[in-house]
């Protein structure tokens, strides 16, 4: 059943409430920092991230109340050195959208969605960032990384023009690399190594595809499989290590059809 904009309001009203409540009284919560509580947010929005790509909709709904009780701690730890709190949040947000949407709350027209991306940037621009890759955080994994820098670099027009330029910079730089392990030149391989990874991702965003989510179904994908290749090893009380290749390779495949 859907929850009308009251319901929503008040469930809101009552978790600041319940957040009060415990920052008053709840030993644990009292003595929580921004500081403590950054890794556990990280942590959250990675189980976030897992319930997503399992297409689990009830767990979505369960981690991002844990998410969203975060953001209100930090608020809350805000106002009580009066520095912010969620009022200013929300409305910071919300002054922000209503900036960078100025085909929706102003006058300009937009074509479609990729002209809304190159807007966003030269809005960033003009709001006094000096690049726009200034809103890639540093601490971000490399792969995510990679793909959101050549995101915002292709939405102020820096980009390849049709996907099979990607694909012959891909072939390129395959060829770097067997080229630098001939020449087992180790700093070179690592060098090389990277500049495929960076045009596979490039290629990845032309064909729609995003890497990080790719990589993570196959990374799930294969602990499936090798979990079933553990289980039938343990059937037949067997070590994996005294196996042969071959008699795992049997297993592997019949994970395959599962």
């Amino acid at each position: 059943m859907k929850n009308s904009r009251k319901d929503q309001l008040q469930a809101f009203d009552r978790l600041l409430t319940i957040m009060d409540e415990l920052r008053e009284q709840c030993p644990w919560d009292k003595r929580q920092t921004m500081e403590t509580l950054r890794h556990l947010t990280i942590e959250e929005t990675y189980e976030l991230g897992d319930a997503i790509l399992d297409n689990d909709l009830n767990e979505v709904k369960k981690e991002l109340g844990d998410v969203l009780l975060h953001i209100v701690f930090y608020a809350k730890i805000g106002s009580e050195t009066n520095d912010f709190d969620i009022a200013d949040v929300c409305n910071n947000i919300c002054k922000k959208l209503i900036s960078r949407h100025p085909h929706i709350y102003g006058d300009v027209k937009v074509a479609d969605e990729e002209e809304v991306k190159r807007n966003w940037e030269n809005l960033k621009l003009k709001e006094g960032k000096k690049s726009v890759l200034e809103g890639v955080p540093n601490s971000l994994p490399a792969l995510v990384k990679a793909s959101r820098i050549q995101d915002k670099v292709a939405g102020v027009g820096f980009d390849w023009e049709e996907p099979q330029q990607v694909f012959e910079k891909l072939q390129e730089e395959l060829g770097e690399l067997q080229h630098e392990v001939n020449e087992n030149n180790q700093e070179k391989i690592e060098a090389e190594f990277g500049d495929v990874l960076f045009s596979m991702i490039n290629y990845a965003r032309f064909l729609k595809v995003n890497p990080e989510n790719a990589l993570e179904r196959t990374n799930k994908k294969f602990i499936k499989r090798f979990q079933y290749l553990e289980g039938k090893a343990m059937e037949m009380n067997k070590s994996l290590k005294d196996m042969t290749l071959a008699e795992m390779d049997v297993f592997w495949n019949e994970a395959k059809l599962q």
